[in-house]
């Protein structure tokens, strides 16, 4: 599923397991039983794990205290007010709480174009981390005619409410194509992002320092689930995340659950309805309470496939990662013009295991699972009896749930199901509401 990422949250970093390969990789074995729950024994030394470090050592907080608050809200009167889209939005979220550290702003030239061009950020120590997005604040010419000299500039909301100050900003020309070009691969028209939040914006990108005035907050029922990386290191001290390393056994690993929650594209089922099929899924005891975390990640989506997945894992090595659990073409999408995914299947998980940045996590590669006739349930595929393995794509399943349809028993758990299918009936849809495209047997 393209907006959803899984993590194992460990209580100490362990040494990355390699394949024999040319050129230095971190996968580990690829997943072959829940990693929730198996506990076995064995006589070899024991390896403590735990919570990775955050790039650029120290998790970066971008809220103004509280008691600094009013004072910052009176210096903004006299500075240029630049109004931020829903995305722009998102990203300041983003960044107000960390999860783009050692980030503090919206990039200036230099960090855009490494970013572009390097996937990565050069620290004053000479290191790197991962940085395979661009975050950046797009303005058009009248906003840059009326930021002029000024060093500084306030950021509001649609509503004109004062949500950050930019301050020792920097104004440099936004190359589209090129932005495009480097991030997807691609200029076809069609790419979502492209379609919401580029192409019609500005000339122009604005960089800068940001102090967000008051946490993120969208008052739409979920909030409770937005904890912040330092909320979700909280809150794996809280449980004792632990782990012991015995024959890729686990005694005490944390699992977080971690839909996206920014910007999707139309047709995504949206987050309010995803978050219902999470709670079921734990309801059900198909995850177990006392292990998972869930929780939402705010960045908004990009569908860039090899590219976007690396932020998706660097935003969670700030939340503590040092699993990584990722499936077949993740963060991908269909191509906007032709008849084929845009991306290889298999590329994002070798991408993960070569980003540089990234070394300190380590990629679980989730095998092709598939549904088991002979035992009715989901399992790994088994190449040596195909025939016994029926493979229900996302298609199939959303036309099975728009037709009130029953999937084959031990598909998905049955509140999970009935989820999805109330979505759809909520869609109201015209006549019956049945689907004409065929369900293949």
């Amino acid at each position: 599923m393209a907006t959803m990422s899984t993590a194992l949250f460990l209580k100490t970093p362990i040494s990355s397991h390699s394949f024999p390969k040319p050129f230095k990789t971190h996968f580990i074995s690829p997943l072959k039983t829940n990693p929730i729950f198996p506990k076995t024994r064995s006589s070899n030394p024991k390896i403590s794990c735990g919570l990775i470090d955050p790039d650029g050592g120290k998790l970066v907080d971008l809220i103004v205290k509280p008691s600094e608050r009013d004072l910052r809200k009176a210096q903004v009167d006299s500075l240029p007010q630049i109004k931020l889209s829903k995305v722009d939005l998102e990203w300041v979220h983003v960044l107000s709480e960390g999860w783009a550290s050692p980030l503090k702003g919206f990039m200036r030239e230099s960090e855009f174009l490494q970013t572009l061009h390097f996937n990565s950020l050069r620290m004053s120590d000479g290191s790197f981390v991962n940085m395979s997005l661009p975050i950046v604040l797009a303005i058009d010419d009248s906003q840059k005619s009326l930021i002029g000299a000024s060093t500084s500039v306030a950021l509001v909301d649609k509503d004109e409410n004062l949500v950050a100050i930019l301050s020792n900003i920097e104004v440099y020309k936004h190359n589209k194509e090129e932005r495009i070009a480097r991030t997807w691969g691609t200029t076809a028209p069609g790419l979502p992002y492209v379609e919401e939040a580029i192409k019609n914006s500005g000339n122009w990108l604005l960089g800068g320092d940001l102090e967000v005035i008051e946490p993120i907050k969208y008052n739409d029922g979920l909030d409770r689930f937005r904890l912040s990386p330092s909320e979700l290191r909280e809150e794996f001290t809280r449980r004792n995340a632990d782990a012991v390393l015995l024959d890729m056994g686990y005694k005490n690993p944390i699992l977080l659950l971690h839909p996206l929650g920014g910007f999707t594209k139309a047709d995504d089922v949206p987050l309010s309805w995803r978050m219902k099929q999470h709670e079921k899924v734990l309801e059900d005891g198909v995850l177990d309470p006392e292990t998972t975390v869930v929780s939402i990640f705010p960045s908004p989506m990009h569908y860039a496939g090899p590219t976007e997945v690396q932020w998706h894992a660097k935003a969670r090595i700030n939340a503590g990662a040092n699993f990584y659990i990722v499936g077949r073409d993740p963060a991908g999408m269909g191509h906007p013009l032709e008849d084929r995914d845009l991306y290889d299947a298999d590329h994002g998980k070798k991408v993960l295991s070569m980003a540089p940045g990234l070394e300190r996590l380590n990629i679980l590669p989730f095998k092709v699972a598939a549904y088991d006739k002979t035992q009715s349930k989901m399992a790994f595929f088994d190449p040596s009896r195909a025939q016994d393995f029926l493979f229900i794509s996302g298609t199939k399943m959303r036309t099975l749930a728009k037709n009130r349809e029953n999937p084959p028993d031990g598909f998905m758990c049955p509140g999970g199901w009935q989820v999805l299918v109330d979505y759809y009936d909520s869609l109201a849809l015209a006549g019956s509401g049945k689907v004409s495209e065929p369900v293949p047997a």
